[in-house]
């Protein structure tokens, strides 16, 4: 099941870096519009700085996600580094549980937002605005899988490979 596990785990992870590699390249064709826009033909289009902001908060949660599963986010490896071996593992399983509790409270919020919000339409875009808190769901969703898959390769004594390999 850690194979399958870390398989899949492999998969959402790479898709969710293509998926931000595209938000990326939408945010610089965004961000090229209301240049060109602004400077060639004195008429920036009003949808264009909404549309980027709105794609930088996909790009940053699937970052985030990702960041998680490869080992990014910020931790205590130096102080746990001292411990024996034993403490070592234990204090690992404890920050996994951590951190996917804290994926699951931002999930559930982020939900909670979306669904207040999701009536209410951004003026510049005609789209709702819990569209701007979606990626907090994703995010909160994607760092309790990535959790999960850290907390069971601990316990099988395997090593999760970033996403990137």
């Amino acid at each position: 099941m850690a194979n399958a596990l870390t398989r899949a785990c492999g998969l959402l992870a790479r898709a969710s870096l293509m998926l931000a590699v595209v938000g990326l390249i939408g945010v610089i064709v965004c961000v090229q519009t209301q240049v060109v826009g602004r400077y060639v033909f004195n008429d920036t289009p009003t949808w264009a700085e909404a549309l980027a902001l709105l794609l930088i908060l996909y790009v940053t949660a699937l970052g985030v996600a990702v960041g998680v599963r490869d080992g990014g986010h910020i931790g205590f490896d130096s102080m746990v580094a001292y411990l024996p071996e034993r403490w070592r593992s234990r204090c690992g399983l404890l920050i996994h549980a951590l951190v996917a509790l804290f994926g699951a409270l931002m999930a559930s919020s982020g939900w909670l937002w979306t669904r207040l919000k999701w009536g209410e339409l951004k003026p510049m875009l005609g789209v709702p605005e819990g569209m701007d808190f979606l990626p907090l769901v994703i995010a909160g969703v994607l760092i309790v899988i990535f959790s999960l898959e850290q907390f069971v390769a601990l316990l099988h004594g395997e090593e999760v490979h970033p996403a990137w390999h």
